[in-house]
């Protein structure tokens, strides 16, 4: 019973980062990364669509990314979400190809990138302790309607915090990892 309530709030904990690694893919380093614009909405056929449903992102050279654009039509609003995703980037157009180097860094831009990353962590964080809230929450009822002992109950909480504090330490760990490739210069 208890292993059930572990392997799902695992489960959920790891949904959690899995979305605060995809937040940390989108942020820049110094090099060249097509996920840079995974999360690039632009405004086509009357709605906003994510970039990749629209063109081909592919990194030709360290501090280059180039955008082919499948229609013709939608090349200036691709060109026009690139500018105005807030991250920096200058895109060149050349009929449907989209040309988008990637400047250096400057100290400045380095640290509110580190800033965003550390905000995205602290999400991660709060999904993690709610997830591991839920589990507490499961595991009184289940003492209250009689199907854990007051025993296995306090087990079972150990064991989800436990469980807790090794996915914020992951969570740590991948921020860490990321705050030193911004930061490198």
């Amino acid at each position: 019973m208890s292993e059930a309530i572990i392997s799902d709030l695992s489960k959920r904990m790891d949904g959690a980062i899995n979305a605060f690694h995809n937040d940390l893919k989108g942020l820049r380093t110094g090099r060249a990364n097509s996920a840079l614009l995974e999360h690039v909405k632009v405004d086509a056929y009357g709605s906003p669509m994510p970039l990749d449903q629209l063109a081909t992102v592919s990194v030709p050279e360290a501090r280059l990314l180039s955008v082919q654009v499948w229609d013709a039509t939608n090349a200036k609003a691709v060109e026009k979400a690139i500018a105005n995703a807030g991250l920096g980037l200058n895109p060149q157009a050349d009929g449907n190809l989209i040309r988008v180097p990637l400047p250096d860094l400057s100290e400045e831009r380095r640290k509110e990138m580190v800033k965003i990353a550390g905000q995205y962590a602290e999400k991660a964080r709060i999904s993690i302790r709610n997830v591991r809230r839920d589990g507490m929450d499961a595991a009184k009822k289940m003492e209250k309607d009689g199907d854990l002992s007051k025993d296995e109950q306090h087990d079972l909480g150990e064991e989800i915090q436990t469980l807790t504090d090794d996915y914020i330490k992951k969570v740590d760990d991948a921020l860490s990892v990321k705050e030193a490739d911004i930061m490198e210069v």
